[in-house]
């Protein structure tokens, strides 16, 4: 079940039909827009494997955004080293995100997709630093670092 990553406690919503996003595609748009590993990360749910992602130790300054649509996700003040090899970070940016429960590979996580097409990011763990305890392990494979917008 999906939903929009208000608070921690939050209820969760019913899922998006696939044609309820922003943003929607069929596969083969999907697969002729994407590499085939962003493809299988983004849009069949797969994990890059640890340390092996461009923005795994990346410190520069930017908009971590959607690969598949392009929608701002993280700002890199809020990245973090989380010594897992995934980018990690402690704050989504407002509205960007949704949620749900991921029972797969015999454990309960939080999956995080793209609000605005569906996209699969990664997934959101109670154990971030301050201020807000929350760690979003995200795949490089799923993200673009574009330059900040100046104001």
């Amino acid at each position: 079940m999906w939903r929009r990553r208000a608070h921690r406690d939050a209820e969760h919503d019913a899922a998006p039909a696939p044609g309820d996003c922003e943003v929607s595609r069929s596969e083969d748009e999907w697969r002729a827009l994407l590499t085939p590993e962003q493809f299988r990360v983004l849009r069949q749910a797969g994990t890059e494997r640890a340390g092996t992602g461009r923005y795994a130790y990346s410190h520069d300054d930017g908009i971590y955004r959607c690969a598949a649509c392009g929608q701002q996700l993280f700002d890199s003040r809020t990245k973090f080293d989380s010594g897992t090899g995934w980018p990690s970070f402690f704050q989504a940016l407002p509205g960007t995100i949704d949620t749900r429960k991921d029972r797969g590979f015999g454990m309960t996580r939080v999956e995080v997709r793209c609000h605005r097409c569906g996209s699969h990011l990664g997934h959101v763990f109670p154990d971030g630093p301050r201020p807000t305890g929350t760690r979003y392990c995200m795949n490089s494979a799923a993200l673009d670092l574009a330059e900040r917008e100046p104001r």
